[in-house]
């Protein structure tokens, strides 16, 4: 029986300086799949998470500028389409998540005409409605439903449904309120107020508040959303 000869293994040397590759081989730290459609992590960088940061501001999930830096409020438009798509919130842009955002995945609102916030605390989702049109899709954090000691009596953390209008407005930066810290709030139900928060996780985790990130409520505020008389559905 004649023996067939091995074939020689390709050094890394080789590899690097461009010598052929066997077939069934890879470069050093590359694959097809990644290099086509990389899984985005907080904290990433680069032209993949601007492409990412362009497509979901397309569908309304606002991330600020396509700055290519995977950061909180790019964080925050994650959440907002994992929400929206019944997808785990793990803040991660992988296969499911590229998939809902290719397909067009947006919730229906309820309002159909003028301009309001729209609080949908199923999805844990604020909805920008202008004109009757969805125009932007907000990460929120409502009321956990737990329980806290406050006025010298204990309570249950509750954000009412509704259909309100906003009020007032107590502070253009930060607020101490006998609850915690809020951001720019615009109130529209007693003590209850879309504010922005240093913690907006996906879930339930307010006193009753609707939670934004600051960077959002800052957007809000500059192109004039918050003002009184503003339609405020929570349901």
């Amino acid at each position: 029986m004649t023996r067939l000869a091995t074939p020689p293994v390709p050094t890394r040397r080789a590899l690097l300086v461009g010598a052929p590759v066997l077939a069934g081989s890879l470069a050093l730290g590359t694959s097809p799949a990644s290099a086509k459609d990389p899984v985005l992590h907080p904290g990433d960088r680069g032209s993949a998470v601007k492409t990412m940061q362009k497509d979901l501001a397309a569908r309304g999930y606002w991330c600020g500028s396509a700055d290519g830096s995977f950061g909180a409020t790019t964080t925050q438009a994650v959440y907002a389409l994992q929400k929206a798509a019944g997808l785990a919130k793990d803040g991660v842009f992988g296969a499911k998540s590229r998939a809902a955002l290719k397909k067009g995945t947006r919730p229906k609102p309820r309002i159909t005409s003028g301009t309001a916030f729209e609080v949908d605390k199923k999805k844990q989702l604020l909805y920008c409605i202008s004109g009757g049109t969805l125009k932007y899709i907000l990460n929120t954090s409502t009321a956990s439903g737990k329980k806290y000691y406050s006025g010298g009596r204990w309570k249950t953390a509750t954000t009412p449904s509704g259909d309100f209008k906003m009020y007032s407005f107590p502070s253009s930066g930060w607020q101490t309120a006998p609850l915690g810290r809020l951001y720019r709030p615009g109130y529209y139900d007693r003590g209850w107020a879309i504010h922005g928060a240093t913690s907006i996780p996906p879930y339930p985790a307010s006193h009753g508040c609707s939670r934004l990130s600051v960077a959002a409520t800052d957007m809000l505020w500059k192109g004039g959303w918050m003002k009184k008389g503003r339609r405020v559905l929570v349901h």
